[in-house]
């Protein structure tokens, strides 16, 4: 393919974006089209007129629909976050002018953070700023997670666990909100909880406790993979086993559940935000950053210490 040149990049428009976008997500020209209100020919013409702009094949097309390729999964990332900046551009001017933010607003979540963290950071951002619209969506805290939403364009700002080891993906812009220590929840009552069966879920297996975990030998193979801590908080109470739970888990359990402490090499997690540089001095996400630091102040002078 002919190699772009710098005037040919800048001539992508919006709607070219919002086509690759589109076909991205939709796995097919005829899909994409029906989303956006375009005919098959022209979101096929958009698509080539962005190859040929980028100079590189975005998708493989064949009987299985239209498949990103490598650089188109890469495109279509760097597109959501470019249409992103633009959604933001009504907001930011009128904001500019009346001290409010507007628009919306997209968060990725994990569940337990946007259990506990959230709703008081939502409640009052929403009542400060009465025009901007939260949408939430909750991703497990497994592979790229919720910054991975951020970094591909599907989120304004992410609640995520940090992993000081590793950069973030997509040189976002990241902080700590609140570190959260590791503790023993099991059956309340239990004679010897720690020989109790190990019930367990995939988000849980992180860097974070990973070598600590292969450190005890008290620990055995789980039994149940519950899904989520949740299901996990359900079937310790109901006594089928034990778990080893960060502490925004752990808040609200059941009366049936007793949480020990793992002493004084417990493992511990950070969690924080993520944004993408581009979007860290919008209104909004500097609004809802200052309520979830307020939040999570909350929460540690409340009970995450275990």
């Amino acid at each position: 393919m002919e190699r772009p040149t710098v005037a040919r990049m800048s001539e992508l428009v919006p709607q070219e974006l919002r086509v690759l976008v589109a076909v991205a997500h939709e796995g097919s020209f005829t899909a994409a089209g029906a989303r956006l209100g375009l005919t098959q020919s022209a979101v096929s013409h958009a698509v080539r007129s962005c190859e040929r702009k980028l100079g590189a094949v975005l998708f493989d097309r064949g009987r299985h629909g239209a498949r990103p390729t490598p650089a188109g999964e890469r495109a279509a990332a760097q597109a959501r976050r470019i249409l992103g900046l633009l959604d933001t551009l009504p907001g930011e001017a009128r904001g500019a002018a009346a001290g409010q933010a507007s628009g919306t607003l997209r968060i990725a979540a994990f569940r337990s953070a946007a259990v506990h963290l959230l709703p008081p950071a939502l409640e009052r951002l929403t009542v400060r700023h009465p025009l901007l619209t939260p949408e939430v969506r909750i991703v497990p805290d497994v592979g790229r997670g919720t910054a991975g939403e951020v970094a591909d364009g599907r989120a304004d700002l992410a609640i995520a666990t940090l992993d000081g080891s590793t950069p973030p993906p997509g040189g976002l812009v990241t902080a700590v909100l609140l570190e959260e220590p590791y503790a023993l929840a099991h059956p309340a009552g239990a004679a010897d909880p720690r020989a109790l069966p190990l019930v367990d879920w995939t988000e849980n297996c992180s860097s974070y406790t990973r070598r600590w975990w292969s450190e005890q030998d008290w620990i055995p193979r789980a039994t149940v993979d519950a899904g989520d801590d949740s299901v996990v908080l359900s079937m310790v109470a109901r006594g089928l086993g034990m778990a080893i739970m960060p502490g925004l888990a752990l808040l609200g359990a059941p009366a049936a559940v007793a949480v020990t402490d793992l002493g004084p090499r417990r493992p511990s997690r950070k969690v924080g935000y993520a944004t993408a540089p581009e979007l860290a001095g919008t209104l909004g996400v500097r609004a809802l950053i200052r309520e979830l630091r307020s939040a999570a102040e909350s929460v540690l002078d409340g009970s995450i210490a275990v």
